[in-house]
């Protein structure tokens, strides 16, 4: 409605200035106007995506959790994504991982493994040919995945390698929830966390280690991160309430790929201590286009996410509610992966 009364001041203003004669009118109707068209674009743009309660599809549901869906278009293009609000706080619920060695399980796989909890996402991204994850995983405060911090360059740059730091979402045993990018290093017991992002740097050096990264980011400051569960993908989408995609720093879509439109998986929390889990369907022509990362982290930031995170996507993309399907998976069944979210009942 909004947008229609700034669009219907444009046809006021050109009515009143047809009575009028003069070349410095008709300059301020093209100023008003002009303004008017603007605001009006705004608006619409800013449009808040509209969810329903879908708790009665995936009950019985406990207190501090529930779930939400919408079909409401995006953008004017289909779209379709459910997401899961939990309170950190609430001791009846329990925030976990799972993992797998060497092999892969669907998320209903998971399911069954973890005795039917109440929420089973995808999370990190991973290597199809050795079914490794390559982000950091903490299952019960040990480290049982690990960011890969060194990239391969390619064309003129393949005797050199891209250093970065992929962006992850904790909670810790105080049930306070964080968002940071990681060094991790099997070595230590706990990874090192940067609250600003760190730039990327290329070298011809194929590993690093806590002391260089130290030495290289001597202005970043690096502190333990002493979470109880966390998982990793990138790129963060949201710092401190405010739209910050680090998509080239992380070398994480970067450049235009920040606008292709995929399947997503995304986590954030809120400033009251919730926990969002959202899946966006996609690649579903007439249903679900798909979301770019910068809709991601407005979606984010419509819920009152403070941080937020991008996590694998495409056709790893999948929500599991009491074991039931949200999402349709963009590869028609459920992708098997390595390690998944879990939020169950105490």
């Amino acid at each position: 409605m909004a947008a229609l009364q700034y669009c219907g001041a444009v046809c006021f203003f050109k009515i009143i200035l047809r009575k009028t004669s003069g070349m410095h009118f008709h300059k301020i109707f093209f100023k008003i106007a002009l303004l008017c068209v603007v605001s009006c674009v705004n608006i619409e743009t800013q449009a808040q995506t509209k969810w329903k309660d879908a708790g009665a599809d995936f009950g019985p549901l406990p207190d501090g959790f529930n779930v939400f869906s919408s079909t409401d278009s995006l953008d004017g293009k289909p779209f379709r994504a459910f997401y899961a609000i939990a309170d950190i706080g609430n001791k009846n619920l329990n925030f976990a991982t799972d993992t797998t060695h060497k092999r892969r399980l669907s998320p209903s796989k998971f399911y069954e493994k973890n005795d039917n909890p109440l929420l089973v996402a995808n999370t990190t991204f991973f290597s199809f040919g050795t079914n490794q994850n390559l982000n950091l995983v903490i299952k019960e405060g040990k480290m049982v995945g690990f960011n890969i911090h060194s990239l391969s360059g390619k064309g003129k740059d393949t005797l050199t390698y891209r250093h970065a730091f992929n962006g992850a979402i904790g909670i810790s045993k105080k049930r306070k929830a964080d968002v940071a990018w990681i060094y991790s290093d099997s070595s230590f017991k706990y990874a090192l966390a940067a609250q600003t992002v760190p730039a990327f740097y290329k070298d011809s050096i194929n590993i690093i280690n806590k002391k260089t990264v130290l030495n290289k980011y001597r202005g970043t400051d690096f502190r333990l991160w002493k979470m109880q569960t966390a998982v990793a993908g990138g790129p963060v989408l949201l710092q401190n309430g405010d739209i910050k995609i680090s998509n080239n720093e992380e070398q994480k879509f970067n450049g235009k790929a920040i606008n292709d439109k995929h399947p997503r998986t995304l986590m954030g929390y809120t400033k009251d201590n919730k926990l969002i889990v959202m899946v966006v369907e996609g690649r579903n022509p007439g249903v679900a286009d798909g979301v770019t990362l910068v809709q991601s982290a407005q979606l984010l930031k419509e819920l009152g996410c403070v941080e937020g995170l991008n996590l694998d996507g495409g056709g790893s993309s999948c929500m599991l509610i009491n074991g039931k399907e949200t999402i349709r998976p963009s590869d028609k069944t459920q992708r098997p992966v390595p390690a998944v979210f879990i939020i169950s009942r105490n």
